[in-house]
């Protein structure tokens, strides 16, 4: 594997953490106001998603169907790998909200630095793989939503993980010393 794209890592790190924080200032008003029904909402697609075909649930409440299978073998990461993605976010009303397929340039990130659903599903994946992913709002921002996306929202995404580059030190094969 080619680990080139880690370099730039740093730079897109504080890239990514300077819009996530631009991002912050929202209307409480407005807010609070969906936010009840936005819950409501999210509880019905998610019960009513759980039962398409394809769609598989976890026992955090992450849904997601597997649309293109990595070679066997291929890496998956742990909560302390870098992985470089290609993804699209949208609601389910299909308001994409971010793409990195649009902008043409993929994103890499420490699995730990998104929200919960990412984490638990890049772990689940393997390089290679492209799933669609149906984030409950607890798994993504919540009651306080993010940027455009309101709060109590169900968020969407395709998700191809492109690369694994496991970090020294992280997770794998580490045992508890009993001496």
């Amino acid at each position: 594997m080619r680990f080139g794209w880690v370099r730039p890592f740093v730079l897109t790190a504080v890239l990514s953490t300077s819009l996530g924080l631009a991002a912050c200032g929202r209307d409480a008003a407005t807010t609070g106001a969906d936010a009840a029904a936005n819950a409501e909402a999210a509880t019905f697609f998610l019960t009513s998603n759980a039962r398409a075909e394809g769609v598989r649930t976890t026992a955090s409440g992450l849904q997601y169907k597997v649309l293109n299978s990595g070679p066997s073998g291929a890496p998956s990461p742990d909560r302390n790998d870098l992985v470089r993605v290609d993804y699209e976010g949208s609601l389910t009303d299909g308001t994409v909200f971010d793409s990195s397929f649009a902008k043409g340039v993929p994103f890499a990130t420490h699995v730990d630095e998104v929200v919960p659903g990412w984490i638990e599903a890049l772990q689940l994946m393997k390089a290679g793989d492209e799933w669609m992913l149906y984030l409950p709002p607890e798994l993504g921002y919540g009651a306080q939503g993010q940027g455009n996306i309101p709060p109590n929202s169900v968020l969407v995404f395709r998700v191809k993980l492109l690369d694994v580059a496991p970090v020294p030190g992280g997770g794998r094969g580490v045992g508890l010393a009993t001496g």
